[in-house]
Parts: C-alpha cells; structure tokens; sequence
C-alpha cells in the first residue's frame, strides 16, 4: 500500500509495466499479480487507475456517461495532452454525437446486412482449406490468418484489390497507439506513414465497388442520417475494426488447438460447435488486451474516490481469467460458455466488426474441423509486439488431413 492521490487517501498500487516488451509478450505473468493488488489500483509505471477485476470492467466499459471515450480510448488522455491523431468520429465520441454515427455503422454491420455474406464466406474458407492441405507445412499468420481476412472482409466493404497489404501496417500503428508512445508505437508509426495516402484514399466513395458494406455507409449519407465525411470515417472505422484483431483471434485459435488436441477432436466430433469454441478463444486468449477510459467527473468506484478526468486502464485479457468469474480460467474448455467474455468490449462501444469476425471464424474453423484431422506446431512462434494486440508474429503449423 502507498499513498497516492492525495494525503490522506491509501489506495493498492501495482509497479507492472504492462507495455514492457516480456509483458507483451506474456501478458499471463502479471496478470495475476494486478488481480492481486486489487479489483482497482494505481499503476505507478504510467500514473493511471487500472483493474483486471471482471466485474468492475464490465461496470466500466457499460456506463459511458461517467467513463467517457471522448478523451480518448488509450493512454493518452485528451484533458491534458493533444491527441497523435485527430480522434476517431466513431470510437473516441460519445453520445449525443456518437448515437447517429453508430446507429448507422451497426445498421451496415449487423446480422441482418451481413447475412449475405454467408455464401462467400463460406466459399472462401474451402478455398483457402484447399490450398492449406496442398502445401502441409504452413504459417497460421502468412498463410492463413492474413490472406484469409485480408481477401474476405476488404471485398466485403468494397475494396479494391490493389494496396491492400498496407492495411496490415495501419492497424498496427492503430493498435500500438492505444498504448503508450513507447518505441513500439514509434518503430510502427513510421512504418505506417507511407500507407496513410492509401487509407485515406481507399475508403473515399469513388473508390469503393457497388453493393459493399462501405457503399451502405454512403448510403446512409445520401438519406441525410450522418454527413459524407462520417460515412468515410466509419468506412475507416470498420477496416480498423474488422482486421487486426481478427487476424490475430484466428492465429490464438490455431495455436489453442494445436496445443489442446482434445479440444480439437471436440469440434471435429460436431463442427456446428464452432461458434462456442470461437467464444472461448476469446476469452482464453483475448486478441485485444486493453483499454482505457476516463472519468467525467469525481466518482467512487470500488471503494476508491477517483477525481474527475483520470485515466482507468481495463485489462480485458487479465479479465477474461478472472477466477472470481470463471470456473478453471486458465484452462482452455469449448465445452465453457464463454459469451459474456470482454474481449469485444461491452457496452455502446463495443467491437464493430465482431459480428463479421465471427462470420469469418466460424466458417473456417467449421471448415478446417471437417477437413484437418490435427495441428501440430512446429517450431517457434513469437508472438508480435505490439501494445494492445495479442497475436503472433509467426505460426509454424503441419496439417495432417482428414
């Protein structure tokens, strides 16, 4: 215990470093240890609030009014520091600005709308299982993570085919951004600063194909219900939102069932469990780590007078294993029901592209439980060093056929 926040006032204090490299890397080794400290304390590394407590990040994450995006959903707190990049329209707003902007991005991106995507999804998993099985030896990242997401939800919004590799290096700089601007950040941003053209280029509405998902968002502008410049703001949003954590959602998931063969042969044994088992590789292995919210006024919050205008880090992954809200947290079980899990966020901000992703998961892993009898990793798999993101820089796999 320390004395922090004022003179009178003791509060749990935890020295972790969550952006250091090794923490990255293995964020499950100071997990536990910020669980410990208590459901809220203060991070004296970065001088911000921060939990793992399940519950408190799901209260949280739900009540924007007192916890606001506006200032920013990283490290950076908008109070007192100007923002690296002018703040997203969609993910840094709060209502009553936010509301109309995200009525229509939910209306583009809702079951309904993305129904009709099901066939294509469906065709372009058999595809690509088909190529998998040709070569044997494969990368869960370079050959089918990325490839994979890279050709379904670009055609899906209405890209064109041309540039779109340089995707990868903008949601990087996204995602590291979240953070702090630590190295990390610094090494993606100027990675990123040759790509920024084509973003801003490639979700204009001349350059998106009739019938997309980025066309429904124009759309929207035509009937008067946002403006042009949010319709191409939220076609940003959706390619930020709809990529990295999906591509790195699905290189967890090859990794968990190439280490828990059992569970492997559990979808074999009944691949329409695919949904369930899509559940709890995101609880078990969150893609996205954290986020940050900030106080609109004096609060209590879990025994704790937190003043107005701070910044409260949510570790969604250490959340997600929480023993006081899940049974065995730390074992990997499709078997669980995992779908209140935070990896997704919660609340009026929750993941924009989450029903898409799961689209996309689903059917390949319904797909490859048909087809692939097992996954055996097969050498190294580093994981990518990124802020926020939890994935792999690279996945060696053998595929052995059904």
């Amino acid at each position: 215990m320390a004395e922090t926040g004022g003179p009178t006032v003791r509060i749990p204090t935890c020295d972790v470093d969550p952006f250091d490299r090794e923490n990255i890397r293995d964020p499950y080794r100071w997990h536990p240890k910020l669980r410990a400290a208590g459901p809220l304390v203060w991070m004296t590394k970065y001088e911000v609030w921060g939990t793992g407590n399940y519950t408190l990040a799901k209260q949280i994450l739900n009540d924007w009014d007192a916890f606001c995006s506006s200032a920013g959903v990283g490290m950076a707190n908008f109070h007192t520091e100007k923002p690296w990049r002018p703040p997203s329209k969609l993910l840094e707003a709060d209502p009553p600005e936010h509301t109309p902007r995200r009525a229509v991005a939910d209306n583009v991106m809702s079951h309904a709308n993305l129904r009709k995507l099901r066939s294509e999804i469906s065709q372009q998993s058999r595809l690509l299982v088909d190529r998998l099985l040709e070569k044997r030896e494969v990368d869960g990242v370079t050959d089918i993570a990325q490839p994979y997401i890279l050709k379904v939800f670009p055609d899906a919004v209405g890209l064109g085919a041309d540039g779109r590799e340089q995707l990868l290096a903008y949601g990087n700089m996204i995602f590291n951004a979240f953070g702090p601007l630590n190295d990390i950040f610094q090494e993606s941003i100027q990675a990123a600063e040759a790509v920024t053209e084509y973003i801003m280029r490639c979700c204009t509405r001349p350059e998106l194909s009739p019938g997309g998902l980025g066309e429904d968002a124009f759309k929207a502008a035509d009937a008067g219900d946002i403006t042009e410049e949010e319709a191409l703001f939220i076609v940003r949003s959706m390619l930020g939102a709809g990529l990295d954590t999906t591509i790195a959602a699905i290189g967890n998931a090859l990794d968990c069932f190439a280490r828990h063969p059992a569970q492997w042969q559990k979808l074999r044994a009944d691949p329409s469990r695919a949904g369930a088992a899509v559940e709890e590789v995101l609880r078990y292995e969150s893609p996205f780590q954290c986020y940050f919210r900030t106080t609109t006024r004096e609060i209590e919050l879990a025994g704790q007078r937190i003043p107005t205008k701070q910044k409260i880090m949510i570790s969604v992954g250490a959340a997600n294993r929480d023993p006081d809200a899940w049974e065995d947290p730390d074992s990997f079980d499709i078997d669980r029901n995992a779908s209140r899990h935070l990896a997704m966020g919660f609340g009026i901000h929750n993941c924009l592209g989450q029903v898409m992703a799961r689209l996309e998961m689903q059917a390949l892993f319904t797909e490859m439980a048909n087809r692939i009898e097992r996954l055996d990793v097969t050498g190294p798999a580093p994981r990518r060093l990124n802020n926020t993101l939890h994935g792999f820089e690279t996945l060696p796999l053998t595929l052995h056929s059904a």
